[in-house]
């Protein structure tokens, strides 16, 4: 009796949207793989929490990179009255397709010195992690609906934590190393400072890889800035 009434919970709670179910995705945007773009992130402190909303170019524009170049942190800062501005950029997508469901589908849309971007994302960092220790190799959660589409036959590149995490390269950037192109992905992990236990990897698909994130992703970037999404 037991059994069939957790069978029956169980039944309902999938029926109801609570237990594993996967997004129904309402919008793609393909042929995204080595696609320019830029990001502004910008943000406020809520006593021991930071909330960061994340903006940027896709489907707008490819990030001029005279007007990139022009944007001012100091004076986003006074726009928006916020306490953090991050530029990040610029950045070239690692995946081949976009899906997206939810909020991340939204009508919010600012311009950043002439700059057009849409917000897609949202970020809360608690206080300690804001002011200690080393940003990079540690993973942060972001508030988004997405699936990004690998397709087979491509490359991908992936950072595995000692605990075996394996996390898919989702862009790279130009921030740290300006020449950075995708052909040097493959020998990348020549230039990356990984943490003791990490390992960097690329390999070719054998068939189409999906990286879910049903409300949350949880991102970290490289010391060269690169992200990359857990699996």
């Amino acid at each position: 009796m037991k059994r069939l009434y957790l069978l029956l919970l169980i039944a309902f709670l999938l029926s109801a949207g609570m237990v594993g179910a996967q997004p129904s995705f309402e919008k793609s945007v393909a042929n995204l793989r080595n696609q320019r773009y830029c990001e502004v992130l910008y943000g406020k402190r809520n006593f021991l929490r930071l909330e960061v909303k994340v903006f940027n170019t896709q489907g707008l524009n490819l990030c001029p990179e005279e007007r990139w170049q022009a944007l001012s942190k100091e004076a986003i800062a006074k726009q928006f009255d916020a306490s953090l501005v991050v530029l990040n950029g610029p950045r070239y997508w690692m995946m081949d397709e976009i899906q997206a469901s939810g909020a991340t589908i939204n009508n919010v849309k600012e311009s950043f010195g002439g700059i057009e971007m849409n917000l897609r994302a949202t970020v809360e960092i608690g206080l300690l992690k804001q002011i200690l220790g080393d940003k990079r190799f540690t993973p942060n959660q972001i508030n988004r609906t997405t699936n990004f589409v690998y397709k087979a036959g491509n490359p991908i590149y992936e950072l595995i934590s000692p605990a075996g995490e394996v996390y898919v390269m989702q862009s790279y950037s130009q921030i740290v190393n300006p020449s950075l192109s995708m052909k040097d992905l493959v020998v990348l992990g020549n230039q990356l400072n990984l943490p003791a236990g990490w390992q960097y990897q690329s390999r070719i698909l054998e068939r189409d890889l999906s990286l879910v994130a049903n409300g949350v992703a949880y991102v970290l970037q490289d010391n060269l800035s690169n992200s990359y999404q857990r699996r």
